[in-house]
């Protein structure tokens, strides 16, 4: 049924919402205090929330769906297991509108509602409650082109949905009939939902207009959910355009949603670095206004994108929980059916599957929200580091929960649980005290009673493409292996004997531990001291005991996954390995070396799980460059790596030449830690028009020019913002460096110059692998290319820029430390160049350009 207020009455019911500071009803909804803190109205106890984003029912998801002939109710229910497997209590998604309603607003009864409608039923059995956000104002087409779809955000768009009158009315009519739909699963309507938190009105506004006429805007969204009878929170995104959080603050709203991309977006590659400062703290520059207007805070989306390491989110976590933030979801959840391409959002990836270690990573960021405080001040980094139950390593790329009764870890660790005969449930990727396992997915054991625990294993995940580039359905950026590794667990209750059953549908498996170890695959096991059955229990009945969901195996070739160091010397250590991952069983792995007139071979020998090593041959470490191939002989066949064909270099009619290339060079060699011909792709920073690799005269080289009209713009969605004038980028040049010796280095070479008519100052830093920056400012000179100088003697404490820049903009610029480091050559990782330092006021408001050609160390 089509709902409208009258102008008149929608302006007087707004006026009384304004006066309104709290919502309740009965049952499990949600309330918000006059100091902006949500509550459960039925305990009165803090709301906590956290989980993901999932789009299976909208738009790309479901088109693969579609052309893949997966059955979207199963591939949800599978999902929806690893969510409360990963203990997610919150759900979120932008509801693609343009696919579920008509031009002036009316909700269609299509596969998309149903499916959305299947997908919150089997959530709500779960556990998991939703915030959901009815409004998306996108096409349905990202990564593809958008489809003719019926609604109202395709007739007028983002911009023209927040003014143009007609399109007005049909949001007013759209969220009306929406908040009034009835679950045909549950038969519970969405206002009457007690799983169903808020609602944050519409994703990402980017409002244009006066502050009065935004005001109105928000005022007509919030009244026809008003009118509904609803009194479930309402919410409004506030992270855009924060000019305007007065306005959004005096609106009706009872809070206001946040996201954040410390990384950015669509870098198109792994970041490399520690990027721990980019999430050091999550600064609201208008939080008191906010608290004493009595509004909540909530964070739609966030994620560490781009990076496939494992510590962000727990420091993530922490940084929302100290900013007051209750509830938060990562965007996005890849549906497992086409997270092997990563083609939905391939800036993101996240799957317990695929990443598992990053979804082990979400699953202790869930227990760091429900266990640290609000706004708990836990110092500056790296003093965060380390808070209550949890710790965070980006040396290790670890993060790891150790509570009395809970055992996490995202990677190996050598830590021991604090309170062995009280633990409950370990979960982890790679080794720690209690379980070793040569596989790497992820591994859950649960404590059923005191001679009981249950396991469940993920298969293999394995890497072998870029998942953050262009990515495509016929691209495959991972692949899953189902095999047999040997466990070995250490748990209270069990002793060194105990049996090993099979739980899941199929698994017959049934073996005696021998001291602790024995070989499992992928599945659920019953694990039981002396054969002892477990019949269920309340909390683990038949059905969750014996539940088990994961992707079939899907290598279907060998890879090899090997990257060549850019550079040794003869007297480097020689190590050399490669993953090998194939279909068929390995019987040989070979590497056969060419440096010169000069040939060798060496057979790599089996390590650990996916990893074959060998020492490089003396006679072929010499200078010069080092080209060799790698062959996987196979029980049925051979193959030549790196360029992936059948058959090996020995036949008279293999014609494959590519091969990996090092070079070798005498230990006082120059070490160049930074070449823009070679490395301007991986350069870091805020994207400018003028930034461009352009060619020398001479071949081979070319210079990354920066060319700027001025050093700060006004941020349109931050407009009221202190100008900041600096330009910076950075390179990580661990790469470049990791078969060289970082020590007895005195000076730095830096070949750049001043692109235009004036000279320019640059400051050039290092960065540690902590985060501080030492640096100096040089002059350089216009027009011809020169080489200048450093001491590293000279180099001082400098400002960190944050980069790349974190989204929202309101965020830090400069990362605020508590390092106390002295300047060593062998703990940096990369370089920061800055425009802005040392330049005087008039300076700071003019053009500039400079080129930088390489950057090395001499002594």
């Amino acid at each position: 049924m089509n709902q409208y207020f009258k102008p008149g009455i929608l302006v007087l019911f707004s006026t009384f919402l304004l006066c309104l500071n709290a919502y309740s009803q009965e049952g499990e909804d949600v309330y918000v205090n006059d100091k902006g803190i949500m509550y459960w109205s039925g305990t009165n106890e803090e709301v906590k929330g956290f989980g993901v984003n999932y789009t299976a029912p909208f738009a790309h998801a479901f088109r693969t769906a579609k052309r893949m002939d997966v059955d979207l109710k199963k591939a949800i229910d599978d999902d929806i297991y690893h969510f409360s497997r990963l203990g997610f209590d919150l759900y979120r998604i932008h509801v693609w509108d343009t696919e579920i309603s008509d031009e002036k607003g009316n909700l269609l009864e299509n596969e998309h509602l149903d499916l959305f409608d299947y997908l919150l039923s089997r959530l709500k059995e779960k556990n998991i409650k939703f915030m959901i956000t009815p409004i998306a104002y996108w096409g349905n087409g990202w990564p593809e082109p958008d489809e003719d779809t019926p609604g109202f955000a395709h007739k007028y768009g983002k911009d023209k949905s927040l003014t143009d009158p007609e399109a007005i009315k049909a949001q007013e009519n759209y969220l009306a009939q929406f908040v009034n739909h009835i679950n045909p699963y549950t038969g519970v309507a969405y206002k009457d939902e007690p799983f169903m938190i808020g609602y944050e009105v519409s994703n990402e506004p980017h409002h244009r207009e006066s502050p009065e006429k935004v005001n109105e805007f928000i005022q007509k969204m919030v009244a026809a959910i008003r009118s509904t009878g609803t009194k479930k929170p309402i919410f409004y995104n506030v992270s855009h355009s924060i000019q305007l959080a007065k306005t959004y603050a005096e609106s009706g709203i009872q809070g206001g949603t946040f996201q954040w991309y410390p990384t950015g977006l669509g870098f198109a590659k792994e970041l490399e670095g520690n990027l721990l400062p980019n999430v050091n703290e999550y600064r609201i520059p208008f939080v008191e206004m906010w608290q004493e207007k009595g509004l909540a805070k909530l964070v739609y989306e966030f994620d560490a994108a781009d990076v496939m390491k494992t510590y962000m989110y727990p420091a993530m976590a922490r940084s929302f929980r100290q900013a007051g933030i209750q509830f938060a979801t990562h965007f996005a959840y890849d549906p497992t059916f086409m997270a092997y391409a990563n083609t939905e959002y391939n800036t993101h990836y996240m799957n317990l599957a695929y990443t598992p270690g990053k979804a082990i990573a979400l699953m202790i960021s869930g227990e760091v929200f429900h266990r640290l405080p609000m706004y708990k001040d836990l110092g500056k980094y790296p003093q965060n580091l380390i808070f209550g139950d949890f710790r965070i390593s980006y040396e290790q790329d670890l993060a790891e929960m150790n509570s009395e009764e809970k055992f996490l870890y995202t990677n190996s660790t050598e830590t021991r649980p604090k309170a062995l005969k009280k633990l409950k449930q370990v979960a982890g990727v790679g080794n720690s005290p209690l379980v070793q396992y040569e596989g790497n997915g992820a591994y859950f054991l649960d404590k059923l009673d005191e001679n009981t625990w249950r396991l469940e294993v993920m298969p293999d995940a394995i890497l072998v493409g870029n998942p953050f580039g262009r990515n495509s359905p016929e691209k495959t950026v991972a692949v899953i292996n189902h095999r047999e590794w040997p466990m070995h667990l250490d748990l209270p209750g069990l002793g060194g004997d105990f049996r090993v059953s099979g739980l899941n549908a199929g698994n017959t498996y049934s073996k005696m531990a021998s001291e602790g170890s024995f070989s499992v695959s992928p599945g659920t096991y019953l694990i039981s001291r002396g054969g002892r059955e477990f019949k269920g229990s309340k909390e683990w009945p038949q059905e969750r005991l014996t539940a088990f969901v994961a992707p079939e195996t899907t290598v279907d070739r060998t890879y090899v996954l090997h990257e060549p160091l850019k550079e040794i010397t003869p007297s480097s250590e020689a190590n050399f390995s490669a993953e090998i991952i194939s279909d068929e069983k390995i019987e040989k792995v070979e590497a056969w070396f060419r440096n010169g007139n000069s040939y060798e071979s060496a057979e790599l020998e089996w390590e650990k799980a996916y990893t074959y090593v060998a020492e490089i041959p003396k006679g072929v470490l010499k200078k010069g460059f080092l080209e060799y191939r790698i062959i996987v002989r196979t029980e049925k066949s051979s193959f030549t790596f790196p360029a992936g064909v059948e058959g090996n270099p020995g036949e008279w009619d293999f014609y494959a030449n590519d091969s990996y290339s090092t070079r070798i060079v005498e230990p006082e060699a120059p070490i160049y830690l930074f070449n823009a011909f070679e490395d301007a792709d991986y350069v870091v920073g805020q994207w400018s028009p003028g930034n461009n690799l352009i060619p020398t005269d001479k071949p081979g080289e070319a210079e990354y020019q920066v060319n700027l009209e001025q050093l700060f713009k006004e941020d349109p969605e931050n407009t009221e913002a202190a100008p900041i004038y600096d330009y910076s980028l950075r390179y990580n040049f661990e790469k470049r460096t990791e078969g060289r010796e970082l020590k007895n280095w005195n000076k730095l070479v830096i070949k750049a110059h001043a692109a235009g008519e004036k000279a320019e100052k640059l400051q050039v830093a290092f960065i540690n692998e902590q985060g501080k920056a030492f640096g100096t400012t040089i002059d350089l000179q216009p027009r011809e290319l020169q080489e200048y100088e450093i001491a590293l003697s000279e180099l001082q404490p400098v400002k960190t820029v944050t980069l790349p820049r974190p989204y929202p903009t309101f965020l830090p610029y400069y990362f605020d430390h508590a390092l106390k480091d002295d300047f060593k050559l062998e703990e940096m990782e990369s370089l920061q160049f800055s425009i802005g330092p040392g330049l005087k006021d008039e300076e700071l408001k003019t053009p500039h350009a400079i080129g930088i050609v390489s950057v090395r160390l001499e002594k």
